[in-house]
């Protein structure tokens, strides 16, 4: 039988749980997306183009997350924008994830060979078909790893949300061990459930790993 501050406690880890996943979801399909734009706009754009997005990878990769969070949520309200908590904590991780998930799918998209590329136009495959069709399949196999380390660190720095008052997993946690003063017990808990998510979500990337693995792709 739990004592009632671990039911108090399990309660509101778990509500915080939820709104963890809620968050992190979205946040993950959304910072692929932009990465797998950004990432080949990067590769293939005319230079204009590649300079706005290279521009946009470095603000991203080279500010605090942190940071990136205080300007939506506090600072965009002086110039007359307001976005809830939610809505400022997932277009942060967005396109925060996104910067960096685009370095890998444009390192993987440079990996591809030329002639790849070459053989395609030469079959009457315009810019955007081979592209689509030829390159980017070979690069999202070889982009995977990296891009799913990336959707762990996600999970992980998801945590950070609170500081923008949108209370997930650490935000419930930190509001319970203020009050009880049992920060130990309460954040070593909560480090399982993060340990649980990045587990689950390791398993699940090495399904989809291995759903979408040709044999001898890659080898020379």
């Amino acid at each position: 039988m739990l004592s009632p501050f671990y039911q108090e406690l399990f309660e509101s880890l778990n509500r915080g749980l939820i709104m963890s996943i809620g968050l992190i979801v979205p946040s993950a399909l959304g910072g692929v997306l932009i990465g797998i734009i950004v990432g080949v706009l990067r590769a293939f754009g005319d230079s204009f183009v590649r300079k706005i997005c290279n521009i946009y990878a470095a603000i991203f990769r080279g500010t605090p997350l942190v940071v990136q969070l205080f300007i939506l949520y506090f600072g965009l309200p002086n110039i007359g924008i307001y976005l809830s908590p939610y809505t400022a904590a997932v277009i942060g991780f967005m396109l925060c994830s996104g910067a960096y998930q685009s370095e890998y799918i444009r390192g993987a998209l440079l990996s591809i060979k030329q002639n790849q590329y070459l053989g395609a136009q030469a079959l009457g495959f315009s810019k955007f078909q081979s592209i689509f069709w030829i390159i980017i399949p070979q690069a999202v196999r070889k982009a995977l790893p990296g891009c799913g380390n990336e959707i762990v660190y996600l999970i992980k720095y998801s945590s950070l949300a609170y500081v923008v008052t949108f209370m997930e997993l650490t935000g419930e946690g930190k509001t319970l061990a203020t009050e009880y003063f049992r920060f130990t017990e309460v954040f070593a808990i909560i480090g399982l459930y993060y340990l649980l998510l990045v587990s689950l979500a390791i398993l699940a990337l090495k399904k989809i790993e291995k759903a979408i693995h040709v044999p001898g792709f890659g080898k020379s």
